[in-house]
């Protein structure tokens, strides 16, 4: 079904209920409305329809917006009292709904692991937000036709969203079969296949028609200026682009970029943002930090040692653990060979008592600006 398909609908409906003619243009704003927007251009800049889905937005709890929009477009008041019932429940009964691209993001990139900060509120009001209850009831045709008309549009969180959802999430085993990039090239070259051959070929195609689409809306967006986007294209495809415009704000854990910096080589890249990430209560990166970053910098490296006790961690203590074979803690009751996994404590040359007051208030410092986050 596509967005016209919906207006067609809801046109034919409202026209049958209430015997009177609508406008196309205004099925469009009433469809808007019905979604608690005041005009279905402010829809289209921030929301797509959908179907079969529990939504941020419910048509049920618009009536009242609905009529008001009714009379703004110049229908009588008896008549905008009639769409205000009818055209809601035409929504609920069909299970049309709507979800704005903000969520939809949010949604397919914690579902896919894609560098989410956790502290980070990115799905808005929890007690508004309802989501899926599966993969198959997220993306409908309905869905696809919004963004893929919102991103002809040149908007860049369509065209993320498209490529969050194109993004191939299979692993090894669910890969198709061994040699089907072999038997797609025989296609290609004009061999006859059957059974299993054609399958594993077809299956590749669609793959590769999968990462088409993927790289194209990843690299449209980014080129829109999407930072998480420009971010992906940095995780994926090595692509320096998001670090070069020396941005200080992306939706992603600190550390997670940290990462990607250091494997396309920018150190100090890695460096800024492992130093983000700290300051926000990571004590991996402040670990990673004293370990390598920070190390010629003794009253930093301090700082980080403090700010970890205040987040309850003791870097300058061992800390190993026993444990089985498979990594798993150890348990006398199963008993078998042990193992030692953890790390030692991090050694720092000493500091007289003034140095550490001024790395303790520097720690204290960040602490604060963690908790301020969290509030």
């Amino acid at each position: 079904m596509t967005t016209k398909e919906l207006a067609y609908i809801a046109q034919q409906h409202l026209q049958a209920h209430t015997g009177t003619q609508f406008k196309r243009a205004h099925i469009y704003e009433l469809l808007a409305a019905a979604f608690g927007f005041n005009s279905y251009a402010a829809l289209c800049a921030e929301a797509v329809f959908t179907k079969q889905s529990v939504s941020s937005r419910r048509a049920a709890d618009f009536g009242e917006h609905v009529r008001i929009r009714c009379l703004e477009i110049g229908y009588q008041i008896d008549l905008a009292k009639k769409v205000a019932g009818v055209l809601p429940a035409l929504m609920t009964e069909h299970k049309f709904g709507l979800v704005t691209i903000h969520d939809l993001i949010a949604y397919l990139r914690e579902e896919s692991g894609h560098g989410l900060w956790p502290d980070q509120n990115e799905r808005g009001d929890r007690n508004q937000v309802r989501w899926w209850s599966s993969s198959d009831e997220l993306v409908s045709p309905l869905m696809l036709d919004g963004l893929n008309a919102a991103a002809s549009r040149g908007h860049a969180a369509a065209h993320y969203a498209l490529a969050l959802i194109h993004a191939s999430t299979e692993d090894e085993f669910d890969a198709p079969g061994v040699g089907s990039d072999y038997w797609y090239m025989q296609a290609q070259n004009g061999r006859a296949l059957t059974g299993v051959e054609q399958e594993w070929a077809d299956a590749h195609a669609a793959r590769l028609a999968q990462d088409e689409r993927f790289s194209l809306h990843l690299r449209e967006a980014a080129k829109l200026g999407h930072r998480e986007a420009l971010l992906e294209l940095a995780h994926r495809f090595d692509d320096p682009a998001f670090f070069e415009q020396a941005t200080d704000s992306v939706n992603a854990d600190p550390s997670w970029v940290a990462d990607i910096a250091e494997r396309i080589g920018r150190p100090e890249d890695a460096r800024k943002w492992l130093t983000e990430a700290a300051k926000r209560g990571d004590t991996d990166a402040m670990r990673q930090l004293i370990e390598h970053y920070d190390s010629e910098d003794r009253h930093q490296c301090w700082t980080w040692v403090h700010l970890a006790k205040l987040f309850g961690v003791d870097l300058t203590k061992d800390d190993y653990a026993a444990i089985h074979e498979d990594g798993s803690p150890y348990d006398d009751d199963v008993g078998g060979p042990l193992f030692l996994s953890g790390q030692d404590g991090v050694k720092l040359e000493p500091m007289s008592e003034a140095q550490h007051a001024t790395a303790r208030r520097a720690a204290h410092e960040f602490f604060e600006g963690v908790r301020q986050l969290t509030k």
